[in-house]
């Protein structure tokens, strides 16, 4: 029979290989932003090894010590938190994040009263939805029009999404379960690479698993603030993306498992057995996992379970309906926007499986997730549809387009830990995920976070930064868009203005636009139909000025410019995306 250290040592080289092996078929991953193929292009493979060795080490040292503790909801935040922190100096990589600055800093501007009458009129919302961009305009508004605030609260909306992640999984099955889900969320290295930046995707996450969690925990326990806070987060997640609207499907999944289990007798908990399994098992594998909820513990009346879900259903309409009939046409213009854009769009602008699963979520959470599903079926565990109904719904749809998939990440996390629950021995247990969290942050900290902090975005960041530190009152913004190029570069304005703390003055002349059946299928046809806010439109000439240029040709030089003594190129580019943002600065 193996010991444990010969698992110890299997788990170890898999790891390592693993790495080596994706490494090797980098080819094979299409993703848009941190595909291997790039990352890891200048990145020399012989220094990343050693560090990845040594983090098996390490993982290897903590899988020793009694984990999660008194308080695992804590631990799993600030841990969390900590490990996002350090991908703050990554730029605005995503040209979306203009949209969400845009309409954020129309509530600073002008006040809540006029970003909740004029969003989707006077305040250009493409096919965004409103509540996001809100909460970060009340951010701009308390505190300071800041990207480091924004950053604190998108960290923090990540960190409680992992916290749901364990919650949830405690509330239909046991604490284990619930703290290594949360923890196999930090094995996606993706997610690390979206924390940073000004778009909805993490915070979109957040209320969706806070949807999910606060509607099993009205239906399993009840009560009038649970069903309320419920109808409160489903509503709060529908508007916050469109596409959240599909997947909260998973609450009839929810209803109907509760509903049939209450038709179920109460089953009671399995004696304990020796040694944490069946005395057939292996020191690898694990017979059962016991339930603790509430309502498996004793039997819930499904008119119980009825009422409360049709109670859930009716608020959450009422509420999400009276703000619909408020904004009726901004909606159904959205709606048929998405329905002849965006929707056959995503057939072309896609990833594959191969890429999300294999290469931008670490291989063993996928492996675990795949075991799981035979686990479940072999435990007759009605619980489990929760959990695998989204990732199965993304697979049967063939949702490809790996921002659209994130917020399954955490439901696809806890099926991965449902499927390490059968590893009996708690240490063995322990040490895979830390494996698979070390592999993530070594790929993420030493591939993705370079490869994006070399992209052309930077120069944005890093123009904001040297406007800040010149003697000026304002900054005087022209940008040149060629014929051939992708994107207006009139939304790297509002990027631009989001790392400085001068005022800015821009005043937009629409150049050459695509064709327009060539514009039809972009996916940055928002950028064409740009609209520059008012707050731009400033004519005043009092104090110094400086000009900043924004073009995507790093030698392009104004017919102004030699009115000025000194000037500044931005010029970084990673080689990789067809669009680039070079800035001058051009100053006395």
């Amino acid at each position: 029979m193996p010991k444990k250290s010969d698992y110890i040592l299997l788990i170890s080289s898999l790891t390592l290989l693993t790495f080596a092996a994706l490494f090797i078929l980098r080819s094979a991953d299409d993703n848009r932003l941190t595909s291997w193929q790039w990352v890891f292009e200048d990145v020399s493979v012989l220094k990343v090894y050693p560090i990845l060795i040594a983090g098996v080490f390490i993982s290897y040292l903590l899988s020793k010590i009694p984990a999660p503790g008194p308080y695992p909801a804590l631990c799993l935040f600030i841990l969390s938190f900590i490990l996002a922190v350090p991908y703050w100096g990554a730029p605005e990589v995503i040209v979306d994040s203009s949209r969400y600055f845009t309409q954020a800093k129309h509530l600073e501007v002008y006040g809540i009263g006029y970003f909740l009458r004029e969003w989707g009129r006077g305040i250009p919302a493409w096919t965004d939805l409103p509540l996001i961009p809100f909460l970060y305009g009340l951010i701009f508004k308390i505190f300071w029009e800041s990207r480091i605030f924004i950053q604190i609260f998108t960290t923090a909306l990540f960190s409680l999404t992992v916290v749901l992640a364990y919650l949830t999984g405690k509330l239909l099955w046991d604490k284990s379960t619930g703290f290594y889900g949360g923890a196999l969320i930090l094995g996606i290295p993706y997610l690390f690479s979206q924390i940073p930046l000004m778009l909805v995707d993490i915070p979109v996450m957040f209320f969706f698993s806070l949807s999910i969690f606060t509607f099993i925990s009205a239906l399993d326990k009840g009560g009038a603030m649970r069903i309320i806070f419920s109808s409160l987060a489903i509503s709060a997640s529908m508007l916050t993306k469109y596409s959240v609207w599909l997947m909260l499907t998973v609450l009839i999944v929810i209803f109907l498992v509760y509903l049939i289990k209450a038709f179920q007798p109460p089953s009671p908990s399995p004696p304990p057995v020796k040694g944490g399994g069946t005395g057939g098992d292996t020191p690898l594998i694990r017979g059962r996992i016991t339930p603790v909820p509430l309502s498996r513990r004793i039997g819930i009346e499904w008119r119980t379970i009825l009422f409360r879900g049709i109670l859930i259903l009716s608020v959450t309409a009422l509420l999400i309906g009276v703000i619909f009939l408020y904004k009726s046409d901004v909606f159904l213009g959205q709606i048929r926007l998405l329905a002849a854009y965006q929707q056959p769009g995503l057939k072309r602008w896609g990833e594959s499986f191969t890429s999300t699963f294999l290469f931008q979520i670490h291989p063993f959470i996928t492996a675990a997730a795949l075991y799981s599903a035979y686990a479940a079926f072999k435990k007759r565990d009605m619980r489990y549809l929760i959990a695998i109904f989204l990732p199965a719904l993304v697979v049967l749809l063939q949702i490809r387009r790996i921002r659209y998939v994130m917020i399954v990440f955490p439901m696809l996390a806890l099926t991965a830990s449902y499927g390490l629950q059968q590893v009996r021995d708690e240490q063995l247990r322990k040490f895979i995920v830390l494996c698979i969290i070390v592999s993530s942050m070594t790929v993420s900290a030493f591939a993705y976070l370079p490869f994006l902090q070399n992209t052309s975005a930077v120069n944005l960041k890093s123009a904001g930064k040297f406007i800040n530190s010149l003697d000026i009152n304002k900054a005087e913004v022209f940008t040149k868009t060629d014929a051939w190029s992708p994107v207006n570069q009139a939304v790297s304005v509002p990027v631009f203005d989001l790392f400085t703390a001068k005022k800015i003055s821009y005043h937009y002349s629409p150049g050459a636009v695509p064709p327009k059946d060539e514009l039809s299928k972009s996916p940055f046809r928002f950028a064409w139909e740009y609209k520059n806010p008012a707050y731009y439109m400033d004519n005043a000439t009092d104090g110094k000025t400086a000009v900043v240029v924004i073009s995507e040709n790093a030698g392009y030089q104004p017919d102004f410019a030699g009115k000025y003594r000194n000037y500044r190129v931005f010029r970084h580019s990673e080689g990789v995306f067809q669009h680039r943002t070079f800035v001058t600065v051009y100053y006395n």
